[in-house]
């Protein structure tokens, strides 16, 4: 009881220190996470159980040979005592193992956070964002605060890339929560559409899909701007492959008109009367998608290419939905004569608008989650020794039962 207090105060002073002494910075021209929020010394200052990594691989693995189940401490003690870029690569496998082990469902949410810090720490990001890519193989299922970390992480380095990734498992665990993550991800998905990548169907679809679920978070010039180009490149999607492809797999409400919702988009824009616009550079790529989807077609709204699907198979909903695309062309550009004679255009990059808002919002989105990962990391203490008491309560009632099952046995050799 007394260490449990103990370190209790240890995390608070750790946590206090650092916000104390970082609170100059932050006033500064920033829009990264600061140093207190990916600071590892809260995580570091819990009561952690020295075991060496050898002995307790050899125990999972007979444990497992003799198809008994791995207990969650057990995992959570390998992971939390890795010291090295290898052992990252060990406890990959054994965590794989755990999620195909009938324990599956009991891997601890602290488990999961600890090992996206590990491989933080030991230049593993790759191994983190395999084991988040294939969440359902490994369990790895990070709250808020995990994800904010390793999506920082790939902002900092530049790789927008790996970062639109964690972005994507964002929005399909709909974790869009803290405005703090929808900002880094606003922030990686601008800075990555900027460089102009060419992308798959399933990238757009992806892009699409992370942008406008995060923008509906907001309503400001970032959040429409966000929801313009998402319902965009949904309707893309949506045009060329038709409605099904759009949802499968993704938390999107199911109903047709993906373009048509980006002039929705444009609409309110224009009959807000806030100060809300909608970037340039969105409206111009709202622009490119109608003018290439309209080469898709001939003069009597046909499709060009072939298509492989048989005759039954074709859906007249998506085909009605394509007839309309002469409509949102004529529509889209009323929409933009309305913006731009209401001043509703934002002659700034959508990159640009959104920088703006990180430097402005970021450093006091952080302050409720440094307050809410104390408390998390608390309660996850809390929970640890529960589990490791109820683990030393079954140790000795399996000692004892063994005991007494030894001496009924010598006394029956006796008698």
């Amino acid at each position: 009881m007394v260490s449990s207090k103990m370190a209790a105060s240890l995390i608070k002073r750790c946590l206090y220190v650092k916000c104390k002494s970082l609170t100059p910075f932050l006033s500064v021209r920033r829009w990264l996470l600061s140093a207190a929020y990916t600071d590892p010394k809260v995580w570091e200052a819990r009561m952690t159980e020295p075991h060496n990594l050898a002995a307790l691989a050899n125990m999972m693995d007979r444990t497992y040979d003799r198809n008994f189940p791995v207990s969650s401490l057990t995992i959570s003690r390998f992971v939390d005592n890795i010291s090295s870029r290898e052992e990252v690569d060990q406890a990959e496998y054994y965590l794989y193992k755990f999620r195909h082990s009938p324990n599956c469902w009991y891997l601890r949410d602290w488990t999961v956070h600890s090992w996206i810090r590990q491989c933080l720490k030991y230049g593993a990001k790759d191994k983190a964002l395999h084991t988040l890519k294939n969440k359902v193989q490994y369990g790895i299922f990070p709250n808020d605060f995990t994800f904010n970390l390793l999506l920082d992480s790939f902002i900092k380095d530049k790789d927008f890339k790996s970062a639109c990734f964690v972005v994507e498992e964002i929005m399909l665990q709909e974790a869009f929560d803290l405005h703090s993550t929808q900002i880094l991800s606003l922030y990686a998905l601008s800075n990555y559409l900027s460089a102009k990548p060419q992308l798959t169907i399933l990238e757009e679809r992806s892009l699409g899909a992370s942008l406008l679920l995060c923008g509906l978070k907001q309503h400001s010039t970032v959040g429409l701007s966000a929801q313009l180009l998402g319902n965009a490149l949904l309707g893309k999607v949506e045009f060329l492959k038709g409605i099904h492809d759009v949802f499968k797999g993704m938390p999107l409400f199911w109903a047709r008109g993906y373009l048509g919702r980006s002039l929705d988009v444009m609409e309110v824009a224009a009959a807000d009367v806030g100060h809300v616009k909608l970037s340039k550079d969105a409206l111009d790529f709202v622009n490119a998608v109608l003018q290439e989807l309209s080469s898709h077609t001939d003069s009597s709204g046909e499709p060009l290419e072939k298509d492989d699907k048989k005759e039954e198979e074709v859906d007249e909903d998506d085909l009605a939905e394509k007839a309309k695309l002469p409509n949102y062309v004529s529509r889209f550009e009323e929409l933009m004569s309305q913006l731009e004679s209401r001043g509703k255009v934002e002659p700034t990059s959508f990159k640009a608008t959104v920088t703006a808002m990180c430097e402005q919002q970021l450093a006091d989105a952080e302050k409720p989650d440094l307050e809410e990962y104390l408390s998390q990391v608390q309660s996850w203490e809390a929970e640890r020794r529960q589990l490791i008491q109820r683990e030393q309560e079954t140790r000795q009632k399996a000692e004892q039962e063994k005991q007494e099952r030894l001496a009924a046995r010598a006394a029956a050799q006796q008698a």
